[in-house]
């Protein structure tokens, strides 16, 4: 009769200490956590010396936990506004969905009576909701919620947002004032220039004058009394 001898062990058992009960040709798991998911080999030698391998996937299916929800607390009317719903332990990884004052918000708003009025693009593979842009309509309560097989949906806090006009006034005021005190810095520097106040400075170049005694000279030489030179 031919007899077979199994090699079951783990190469790392960091983690399993008291977790991983093993048997002929078995490992058992308890308490079980995504991490434990992989690729296990079980060696088998026979009495006659042949060696064989098998490999088993392991897949850890976790439920989703309570995601959280960015949502920006003000956003400006006409520019970008990005939310993001984050979770991090679902197995398989979740898809999302994001209410708004309680009512589901449809991958397309134009498919909605309710959300026709909204500009926004929802991938509810990343949980990323993009408003572009941003309208008075898209104030609210927000939410979102985190969906696999395995477990029940699980949704965020809800998280408020408010739009706020571009303050065109304050933009025009501040350009005014700005134009206001470069026309003080002109009219400054003209009046102190018309007060001479940055008068042109003087030439005070040295001037080197070399001055030469007459010498004795013959009557056919010919005589310099002095030499200058500027």
């Amino acid at each position: 009769m031919e007899s077979f001898v199994y090699e079951c062990s783990l190469l790392s058992t960091d983690g399993y200490k008291d977790r991983a009960i093993f048997y002929p040709g078995e490992i058992h798991l308890k308490s079980v956590t995504r991490k434990d998911s992989g690729t296990y080999t079980c060696e088998v030698l026979s009495s006659d010396g042949k060696f064989s391998e098998s490999q088993v996937e392991l897949v850890v299916q976790v439920p989703p936990s309570k995601p959280k929800a960015q949502v920006p607390s003000v956003v400006t009317i006409g520019t970008k506004a990005v939310l993001k719903c984050v979770e991090t332990d679902g197995n398989p990884r979740p898809t999302f969905k994001w209410f708004r004052d309680n009512i589901e918000m449809p991958a397309d708003p134009q498919t909605s009576t309710l959300f026709k009025n909204s500009s926004y693009s929802l991938d509810e593979k990343t949980g990323v909701l993009a408003f572009e842009p941003a309208t008075a309509f898209d104030a609210g309560d927000y939410y979102c919620e985190a969906v696999n097989k395995v477990g029940s949906p699980q949704k965020s806090d809800i998280v408020h947002m408010d739009t706020s006009k571009i303050n065109v006034g304050g933009i025009v005021a501040g350009v005014v004032v700005l134009l206001l005190l470069l026309g003080l810095v002109i009219f400054g520097v003209w009046f102190a220039y018309s007060r001479g106040y940055f008068s042109k400075g003087k030439d005070t170049t040295n001037k080197k004058v070399i001055y030469s005694q007459p010498s004795n000279r013959s009557d056919g030489e010919f005589k310099q009394t002095s030499s200058f030179l500027v």
